[in-house]
């Protein structure tokens, strides 16, 4: 009997095995993919589009974390919360690290005019909480500390409303203005701490159901943060708020917040070396404490710079590092979870 010749693979195969030597892959040009579609057509995603982004962003969070908590037994996830060490690192990295290299920056940008309102937004950025759900998908795809993840990005949102207030009240001299952050709690329940709860009570019957369709349910993750991309540079174009500065400022900038985020990506991975840490922590780390919020950046804007005549381009510095984070962390992400993998098949 003739043997069967084995299938040629198509062009399609051939194009992804390419870029899987190069350590790329799908995922990476759909970011890609996504920010270009956004620059050429910003009102389709932006919050004037006829379509609900808002709500769809944040009921496929809520869902993630819905599906994080079937994944997580209650004795997972009070095993997470003992290690202290791993939390102190995180919260240190949000709250000190990173307001302090924003100190550091003061000597350079710290003059009269434009650059000290540059200074300004900049060090305001510094001084922000991480983000909730970014932080825990990154978490989720590279392989790391999940208990740690959820217990450490929520933490974050609520030390946030008293630590950034604290240090741009002491270090810029603005007052509180009196304005409520209470939408920001409430977010945070329905987003995150009541989907988790949920789902660790449901976790004895369809835990096991999850983690047969871990796969599956990691693509839905990564579909979301494509989501948030999108709508994040969509939002962005739309408002214009590249406007005031030229190419060669924006590119300067840009690349001042990816060098940034690699700064305390790398200082983080140090310090957790140094401390030991097993590599499951040390994702959970480095993917926890190297983000910032752009949904409390903007809130805690209108309530501590009411007013002030830095507003206009306060968040600029911020919105670039949101979305840059996004796509430097999910290609850092994804390229941690398949070195995980060969990890655990090896092992």
């Amino acid at each position: 009997m003739t043997p069967t010749p084995p299938a040629t693979p198509s062009p399609a195969t051939r194009f992804f095995a390419l870029l899987a030597r190069f350590g790329l892959d799908w995922f990476l040009l759909a970011l890609l993919a996504v920010v270009a579609l956004a620059y050429l057509a910003p009102a389709i995603g932006s919050k004037a589009s006829p379509v609900p982004w808002e709500a769809v962003t944040s009921l496929g969070v809520a869902l993630i974390f819905f599906l994080y908590g079937l994944r997580l037994s209650p004795e997972k996830l009070r095993l997470g919360m003992r290690n202290w060490r791993l939390h102190a690192l995180v919260q240190l990295s949000t709250f000190a690290l990173f307001p302090l290299l924003g100190l550091a920056l003061r000597p350079w940008l710290g003059g009269a005019g434009s650059d000290e309102a540059l200074w300004i937004s900049i060090f305001y950025l510094c001084t922000l909480p991480s983000t909730v759900s970014t932080s825990v998908v990154m978490v989720s795809i590279a392989g790391g500390n999940m208990p740690a993840a959820i217990f450490n990005a929520s933490i974050s949102s609520l030390l946030g409303i008293v630590l950034t207030p604290l240090w741009v009240s002491a270090v810029l001299h603005t007052g509180s203005g009196g304005g409520s952050v209470g939408g920001l709690v409430l977010d945070l329940t329905l987003q995150v701490l009541a989907p988790v709860v949920l789902g660790v009570a449901l976790h004895g019957r369809y835990g096991a159901w999850a983690e047969r369709h871990k796969a599956g349910l990691r693509r839905f993750d990564q579909i979301i943060i494509l989501l948030m991309v999108y709508t994040s540079f969509c939002e962005s174009f739309a408002r214009d708020v590249f406007r005031s500065y030229g190419w060669t400022e924006l590119l300067g900038l840009a690349a001042g917040m990816v060098a940034l985020f690699l700064l305390v990506y790398g200082l983080i991975t140090a310090l957790s070396r140094l401390l030991g840490f097993s590599p499951e922590d040390r994702l959970t780390a480095v993917f926890c404490g190297s983000k910032k919020s752009l949904v409390h950046g903007t809130v805690l804007a209108k309530v501590l710079f009411a007013g002030s005549a830095v507003t206009g381009t306060l968040l600029l510095p911020l919105m670039l590092y949101h979305a840059l984070q996004i796509v430097l962390a999910s290609s850092l992400a994804q390229s941690q979870g398949r070195r995980h993998a060969a990890a655990t098949v090896a092992g």
